[in-house]
């Protein structure tokens, strides 16, 4: 991981982003303390496969069923 002070981002910024778009990871430090931090942004989303995790757990019957005590201390 680079570091770089802000002058160094603020003059270099594209060679910067360059950097980041090929996966580089750089911090943006205010003297020696590091403020920002510079990655790559991932638009990749894992696809959603419907049913995946079927028969991995089971949902018990009563789950919608609010036990009786939690019931009253709404219409106390």
């Amino acid at each position: 991981m680079r570091q770089v002070t802000v002058h160094e981002a603020k003059t270099h910024l594209s060679r910067l982003l360059d950097a980041v778009e090929g996966g580089e990871e750089i911090v943006v430090a205010r003297g020696r303390d590091p403020i920002a931090k510079l990655v790559p942004f991932n638009t990749l989303k894992a696809k959603r496969i419907p049913g995946k995790d079927r028969g991995k757990f089971k949902v018990r019957a009563d789950f919608n069923r609010l036990p009786k005590s939690i019931t009253d201390a709404f219409y106390r």
